[in-house]
């Protein structure tokens, strides 16, 4: 067999095994993040080249089986069964391998050519497990590979044996014994399909019978076109449940784990006895997820986050304004033509560069999270969360957007679809935009520099918390008013503790924070220009008479209880409706002044009270375009209209009553 012109290699694994830390390693820095075709979940792929051939690797959604729900299973699923990987690296966690064996068997069920990588090895040593490695592969028939991704140990012989294995053969499937009445009834089904002429597409008639007794029910929709053999299928799964009083899916489940359990018995054993003390997870959950220490641990710790980002990142913003009100400068002097000149060193480098002033923070709260994320803690977050969650009517699962939310709206809107319910998908999508992103902390950190001083994180924190407030009770809300009905079901796996890697971190903090940037050299950039023509023209009227300048007087009465009632913030928020950061881009290029110089003309327009106000505003109103955008697919034009109205209503309403009720508490 010749060697393909690219090798495809798909990672799969269950959630929380170190698959996207074994992408890292093989992948690096060549990766690049899209979305998966016709849908709005995000896909990972990277390149690399090894031994002379290309590779493109390609970051499956985490999944526990073949039978999926939600839409991101749905996705890893259906690029496995399309057979466009050559290779399944199925990521496995040592120290759990009777659950995460299971995905294996049904990979080995279908043919697919397969490498196990056995990750995590240390921690299964620390538990005492030793595995015997090579009995596993043999008796698995498969490759198994030992790997600790966190260390990048086992990374070149996976990736050896991986490339390996794609010019090989496809080998026949794994036939598990399911016992005597199961088989029975696929013996059966065999034989109809192949009566029947049904097209298997490269799989074997057993694989396609077991799925039938199974209902699975993407297989049943692609053999609709026979009615007979579907029928069949249906007739054996009733006489089974009748015989043995159970249905086929639960007996071949059965069947899978008890493979499992004998595998695991025959190369697995434990040299410290089952009742050892607890490991350092379980001494450490008894903290943070404790039922009344754990909610303020958690606040405790995004302050933690807060109080670093702003620590380290002030001497760096200062650089960065001094070397943008330079560059301006320098433009000024040097562009003969005054237009021109006021063009660049205004409009372009005084509009974007302050937007990008706001780089060290942003990397650096991204930074921080990371770190939370990759140690496990922010899966306990969730945990904590679930009861709060049920209790205002929300799916537990829904912290899970929610958190997503902190980094970016639109993907946190993607990763609604891992709910199974349409009305909890609903219900979350339309509380996510509340969630307080990067975009929205560039206006933050502006403002709070320059009104409050040493208090600005506890400012920004306190932002961050009214967004969750906000969002939890939008939610309890919309729940009463929309969306009755019970929750379904939902149980949080809690992973282990890992001290994060820096590399693995700075992957992450670069992925999400380069986004910033290229928003702001395309979208802001974009905002900017028009922003600065709008306010000079027609040509030599005044900046109030200009056309921005019309439009802004126009809109400003609507605000003018909330505080903020002048052209100039107007604008702002007006065109912040296309990305949040372009707030910030638009009162630099209104104001026609670098950041270093915006903060002391913010302070000739605006009180503490009514900055607070104006934050409290770009926090809840309308949600940026790309958002939006979002929400329309994921769930149609009248749900976007919708977020638009209610969000403006309530960021409207929340900045009135704190204005007002600030002015007569004496604050204003």
């Amino acid at each position: 067999m010749g060697r393909p012109a690219q090798v495809v290699l798909a990672l799969a694994g269950n959630p929380n095994v170190g698959k996207t830390c074994v992408f890292n390693n093989l992948t690096g820095a060549r990766q690049y993040v899209g979305n998966w075709p016709g849908v709005t979940v995000e896909k990972k792929e990277g390149e690399l080249f090894h031994a002379g051939e290309q590779v493109r690797v390609v970051d499956l959604p985490g999944i526990y089986g073949l039978g999926a729900h939600a839409v991101d299973e749905l996705i890893a699923r259906d690029f496995i069964l399309s057979g466009a990987a050559d290779v399944i690296i199925n990521v496995v966690d040592a120290t759990n391998l009777e659950r995460n064996l299971y995905l294996t068997v049904q990979l080995m069920e279908m043919g697919t050519r397969v490498v196990v990588a056995l990750n995590i090895m240390d921690e299964a040593a620390a538990k005492g497990l030793k595995i015997d490695v090579p009995k596993l592969g043999a008796l698995l028939g498969v490759p198994v590979v030992p790997t600790v991704a966190t260390k990048k140990q086992g990374m070149a012989e996976l990736l050896t044996v991986a490339l390996r294995q794609a010019r090989e053969e496809k080998k026949r499937e794994r036939v598990i014994y399911y016992g005597k009445e199961v088989e029975e009834e696929l013996s059966r089904l065999e034989a109809l399909i192949g009566e029947q002429g049904v097209p298997l597409e490269g799989f074997s008639s057993r694989w396609v019978a077991v799925k039938l007794l199974e209902g699975d029910k993407q297989v049943e929709r692609q053999l609709s076109a026979y009615p007979a053999l579907l029928e069949a299928a249906r007739k054996g799964a009733a006489r089974l449940e009748k015989l043995t009083g159970e249905d086929a899916e639960t007996l071949i489940a059965e069947g899978r784990y008890g493979f499992i359990a004998g595998l695991v018995k025959e190369t697995v054993t434990r040299q410290r006895p089952v009742a050892e003390k607890a490991v350092l997870s379980d001494k450490i959950d008894r903290v943070v997820t404790h039922r009344v220490l754990g909610i303020p641990i958690f606040f405790g710790a995004m302050w933690a986050v807060f109080k670093f980002t702003f620590w380290l990142s002030e001497p760096l913003v200062g650089y960065t304004e001094s070397f943008f009100a330079w560059l301006g400068a320098v433009a000024a002097k040097v562009i003969p033509h005054d237009l021109l000149a006021s063009f660049v060193s205004e409009g372009l480098i005084g509009g974007v560069g302050s937007v990008l002033v706001f780089v060290p923070p942003i990397f650096l709260l991204f930074l921080a999270l990371s770190f939370l994320e990759d140690s496990g803690y922010m899966a306990r977050a969730a945990y904590l969360m679930d009861r709060l969650m049920h209790a205002l009517g929300l799916h537990g699962k829904s912290f899970i957007p929610l958190v997503v939310g902190f980094g970016c709206n639109v993907p946190a809107i993607m990763a609604t679809r891992t709910l199974e319910n349409r009305r909890d998908r609903l219900l979350t999508l339309l509380i996510v935009p509340f969630i307080t992103c990067p975009a929205r902390l560039s206006v933050y950190v502006l403002f709070a520099g320059a009104f409050f001083g040493a208090r600005q994180g506890l400012v920004v924190f306190s932002l961050y918390f009214l967004s969750i407030v906000f969002a939890l009770l939008a939610g309890l809300f919309l729940k009463t008013l929309l969306f009755k009905g019970e929750q379904a079901p939902f149980v949080m796996e809690l992973p282990p503790y890992r001290l994060p890697t820096l590399r693995g971190m700075l992957i992450h903090m670069w992925n999400r924070g380069s986004s910033f940037i290229r928003k702001a050299g395309t979208v802001i950039f974009g905002v900017v220009v028009i922003v600065w023509l709008l306010a000079h023209l027609p040509p030599g009227t005044a900046a109030e008479q200009s056309f921005i300048g019309r439009l802004g007087q126009a809109i400003a009465p609507i605000y003018a209880p909330c505080g903020f009632g002048t052209w100039e913030a107007a604008v702002a928020l007006l065109f912040g409706i296309l990305a949040k950061e372009s707030v910030v881009g638009t009162l630099g290029t209104v104001y026609g002044v670098e950041e270093a110089g915006l903060k002391t003309a913010l302070q000739h327009h605006f009180t503490p009270l009514s900055a607070y106000a104006f934050m409290v505003m770009t926090l809840l109103y309308i949600p940026c375009v790309a958002t939006v955008a979002a929400i329309k697919r994921e769930a149609g034009w009248r749900w976007a209209i919708f977020a638009v109205a209610y969000a403006l209503a309530i960021g409207w309403v929340a900045a009135f009553l704190i204005y007002q009720g600030g002015r007569l508490l004496g604050l204003g």
